[in-house]
């Protein structure tokens, strides 16, 4: 009687031992499923991309809508900025004057201030201002242009039809320079910065000093090398 207790036990113990090794075949389709949503979250991430229209430093800037495009080649970095020639058609072609013909070449960003602008394209690193070679332009001002962050507009003394040749670019937006602002009239955005807006903060705070008569000259002159534009 022992022995048949002592084979029945054995043959239970066999049983739970074959239960316990078996393969349950749900665990392996439970783990591929698991692999696979990984995997697509991951590749998501990877391959998403930046949608910020103000990319910094991007290979593929955002589409622009047929816009001719200005690379500001500089001493700091490149600077790409999409020229609004449908909606500021006068300013650009100004700017796309002054860019093909060389003048801009080795001029300087002379008034640099943190969180404001960066402004260039009338003096050389000396200090000399470069007479500018086309007449003064009017002032084109377009509601659908804002100084917002990486906006780029033209620079003038206080008539409003007097800019040629030197521009500016916003660091953060500066609505203090739309009409009705520090100056009546405004100042004309004609582009918007579309890759390395991360140059820009960097020239903006470079630290500054008075030199060549002017305040807010940067203490390392920052060069525009070229401007070249992109049809």
């Amino acid at each position: 009687m022992a022995s048949k207790k002592t084979a029945h036990a054995r043959k239970r113990a066999n049983e739970k031992a074959k239960k316990k090794n078996s393969f349950n075949p749900l665990i392996l389709i439970s783990i591929i499923i698991v692999v696979i949503v990984v995997a697509v979250v991951v590749g998501f991430t990877l391959f998403s991309g930046n949608d910020d229209n103000t990319n910094n430093g991007n290979n593929n800037p955002p589409v622009t809508n047929g816009n001719p495009v200005a690379i500001i080649n500089t001493s700091m970095g490149t600077i790409k900025v999409e020229l609004y020639e449908d909606k500021a058609p006068n300013t650009v072609q100004n700017f796309v004057n002054y860019a093909e013909s060389g003048f801009y070449n080795g001029l300087v960003f002379h008034r640099v201030i943190d969180n404001f602008v960066i402004q260039g394209g009338g003096f050389e690193p000396d200090g000399t201002y470069k007479q500018p070679i086309y007449d003064p332009i009017d002032l084109e001002i377009n509601s659908d242009l804002k100084h917002v962050d990486g906006a780029i507009a033209m620079a003038r003394t206080s008539s409003p039809n007097s800019a040629t040749s030197q521009f500016f670019i916003d660091d953060g937006a500066q609505p203090s320079l739309e009409p009705g602002g520090v100056d009546p009239n405004g100042y004309a955005v004609f582009g918007k910065v579309i890759n390395g807006m991360n140059v820009v903060r960097a020239i903006a705070a470079v630290p500054t000093t008075t030199k060549n008569g002017m305040q807010d000259w940067p203490v390392e002159n920052v060069i525009i090398n070229s401007v070249t534009i992109e049809e």
